[in-house]
């Protein structure tokens, strides 16, 4: 049964990443470096900051035959820092399934600790989640290592098959599988392409948008979720213009 959902922040609460994309991809452009905007995505989206300075380094060894990153790092994250501040609004839908979500809730991202605060804060989704708020910060080992998620788990004291995971990229999914949970690949970001679906081969159900839907034909809110103070609506994904329910993925009437 699922008991908790564990959201990865960037792309699926926040539309950060087609911000990220637009200032990595010219900053790269810079110093030599250019990508086809899908491959960059499958490649280097979800990585940690680390893992993708990293990442970043070995692709420029072998095309330019230099590292870049004692370069840019800090240009990269001034930029990306005041992009964010200017411009960054929420996932569409994704507040009003946050605040209908009557399950345990937690944060699971490759953000910093401080920048995961930030954006939260910034579209007001940070008090529906703290303090179960994590970053890449808190592991040792960063996606697509299981660590992540299964530390959110631990701290909100759920079992991780019991956990439901929603997430836009191939790293994100591979560490929700190898956790042993439920995936959702969620595509409705301003990223999203064909080709990210394709990515998120690791999942059943890949979804396109997030919003709120009557209660699930299984009836799992009258039953496995029931609790007193259960919403009229209960939240829901949209896939291909019907409406599943988030839990258990069946089919539920448009509203």
């Amino acid at each position: 049964m699922i008991s908790a959902v564990i959201f990865d922040c960037d792309g699926v609460l926040v539309d950060s990443e087609v911000l990220a994309l637009e200032v990595e991809l010219a900053m790269l452009a810079e110093q030599g470096l250019s990508f086809e905007r899908e491959d960059y995505v499958a490649r280097f989206m979800g990585l940690s900051h680390d893992a993708f300075h990293d990442a970043i380094d070995a692709e420029a060894r072998t095309r330019i035959g230099r590292s870049v990153s004692d370069r840019i790092r800090d240009e990269l994250a001034a930029r990306l820092r005041q992009t964010m501040i200017a411009r960054l609004t929420e996932v569409p839908g994704a507040g009003a399934a946050v605040a209908g979500t009557p399950l345990l809730k937690a944060v699971a991202s490759s953000s910093t600790r401080e920048g995961l605060e930030r954006k939260l804060r910034q579209v007001g989704l940070w008090s529906h989640f703290e303090p179960h708020v994590y970053s890449a910060d808190h592991v040792a080992k960063a996606k697509p290592a299981p660590d992540l998620f299964l530390h959110a788990a631990a701290r909100m004291r759920v079992n991780p098959a019991d956990c439901l995971v929603v997430e836009d990229s191939a790293v994100g999914v591979a560490a929700g599988v190898a956790a042993g949970m439920t995936v959702i690949g969620f595509v409705g970001g301003g990223h999203a392409s064909e080709h990210q679906v394709g990515a998120l081969r690791a999942v059943e159900l890949t979804v396109t948008s997030m919003r709120l839907a009557p209660g699930c034909p299984r009836s799992c809110f009258s039953s496995a979720f029931s609790r007193p103070s259960l919403p009229s609506l209960k939240p829901g994904v949209t896939i291909s213009g019907s409406l599943v329910c988030l839990y258990c993925s069946t089919e539920a009437a448009p509203t």
